[in-house]
């Protein structure tokens, strides 16, 4: 069912390219130079000469040279990457509790195109930002969720969408009325709003328009009563809407989990973990005959279009089950993924899972490049913790699946794009810094 939202607003997009060497002798911010008063950002690039390297100089992995690179100073705490464009995006707090998207060309550190500032809703904490892919265009994501007016009725909360094209910045904002702290999905083709239960809006994040779809026409696959207890919507595929219940899951007029599980697993026992575009994480109970039943799963990488598991691997069942599951990473080829413990060489179709003897696993994986080589840490809770420095920084090895460990106060990359890996720190004024190392010659 398709409705008109009453708020929707078409920007036509501005594009501002900006001199790199001229900045860096005049000191300005990127794009800023002869803005307004009320337009000035905090945030500010600085951008390195080849010999110099950039101001800041961190102790990462032996793949990255520090001796040149750039550097952004006070950008927000997510950012966003276009593989397709090489553009990294990124939030900066402007003046008057206003915020700005920015972008950055990964390959030379120059200023890319910039949005125009905006407030959002909630002015307490940063705008989420993601990427959207639908057919053969990228777009950046922004979205916050907040209240309009005096607040009084339910209604005047809304989720706001900023939707920026990645090659030249048109601007389109979309704020849907919403009850309740939204979950977001930007697995594409469509940004999926869901209460974490069964019901759902779908934004085009092409032309803005919003669906809605209702429990009741999630299409519940026959003979599967447990799909409908816990009923959730996990995301999107390019296949349709993932959705899961208190067991087995299916794809939204797509296929169903019971008639795509692995060899050697109880049908009826799937449970998606992670989602993107073109994949789904799912776990697995093991057939009740099998050895290892009572003490393994098993972690299959599934089509999203067919179902056919890709790859699988089996781990130990975690002693206290998991409030969050890891999130998928893929690396920008496609090749690899990771997610948590688990690693999955997709083109040779092998997974491993990275655990002791005793069946528990310390290694935590955060991010995956096209060389085969994933980066992490020993005794982390999650990737978000490795990549902020916790935890004893490692590389894994896909040609050898085995991992190296790194010097102790190494810092791991968050992405790496055009050969060039992003890295993020806070300094002692609570400012976080973006770094582009690029590869080793």
């Amino acid at each position: 069912m398709r409705r008109k939202i009453v708020r929707l607003a078409l920007v036509g997009g501005v594009v501002f390219l900006a001199l790199l060497l001229l900045l860096a002798t005049c000191g300005g911010s990127p794009g800023d130079g002869k803005g307004k008063a009320g337009d000035a950002a905090t945030g500010t690039a600085r951008p390195a000469a080849a010999s110099a390297g950039p101001v800041t100089r961190l102790t990462v992995p032996p793949q990255y040279t520090t001796d040149r690179g750039w550097e952004i100073i006070g950008s927000s705490p997510e950012i966003a990457v276009s593989h397709a464009t090489g553009l990294v995006a990124y939030l900066e707090r402007s003046a008057g509790n206003r915020y700005r998207l920015r972008t950055v060309d990964t390959a030379t550190g120059r200023p890319g195109w910039r949005g125009q500032p905006w407030r959002q809703p909630d002015p307490l904490h940063y705008p989420r930002i993601a990427t959207v892919t639908r057919g053969d265009r990228q777009f950046f994501v922004t979205w916050s969720y907040g209240k309009v007016g005096d607040g009084m009725s339910p209604s005047s909360t809304f989720l706001s969408l900023d939707l920026y094209d990645v090659t030249n910045g048109s601007w389109q904002r979309v704020e849907v009325p919403w009850q309740g702290a939204p979950d977001v999905s930007a697995s594409g083709p469509d940004i999926v709003i869901s209460d974490g239960k069964a019901n759902s809006v779908l934004v085009d994040p092409v032309t803005g328009t919003v669906s809605e779809l209702s429990a009741d026409e999630l299409k519940y696959p026959k003979g599967c009563p447990a799909c409908k207890q816990l009923t959730e919507v996990h995301g999107q595929t390019i296949g349709g809407l993932l959705v899961g219940g208190a067991r087995e899951f299916w794809v939204h007029g797509g296929w169903f989990s019971r008639n795509v599980a692995p060899k050697g697993t109880d049908r009826t026992s799937g449970v998606p973990t992670s989602v993107t575009s073109d994949l789904v994480l799912a776990k697995w109970a093991l057939a009740r005959k099998a050895k290892r039943a009572a003490t393994h799963e098993l972690w299959a990488v599934h089509d999203a279009v067919t179902g056919e598991a890709v790859a699988s691997v089996e781990c130990h069942r975690p002693a206290i089950k998991p409030g969050r599951y890891p999130q998928a990473v893929l690396s920008p080829s496609g090749d690899y993924l990771i997610a948590g413990n688990l690693a999955f060489d997709l083109a040779a179709q092998r997974g491993r899972c990275f655990e002791d003897e005793g069946g528990v696993g310390h290694l935590t994986l955060a991010t995956v490049t096209d060389d085969g080589i994933a980066y992490g840490a020993e005794n982390a809770r999650d990737a978000s913790e490795a990549l902020a420095g916790g935890g004893l920084p490692v590389s894994m090895d896909f040609a050898t699946w085995t991992t190296d460990r790194l010097a102790r106060n190494a810092r791991l990359p968050g992405i790496e794009t055009t050969g060039v890996g992003v890295f993020r720190w806070t300094d002692r004024q609570e400012r976080t810094h973006l770094i582009g190392y690029p590869r080793t010659d």
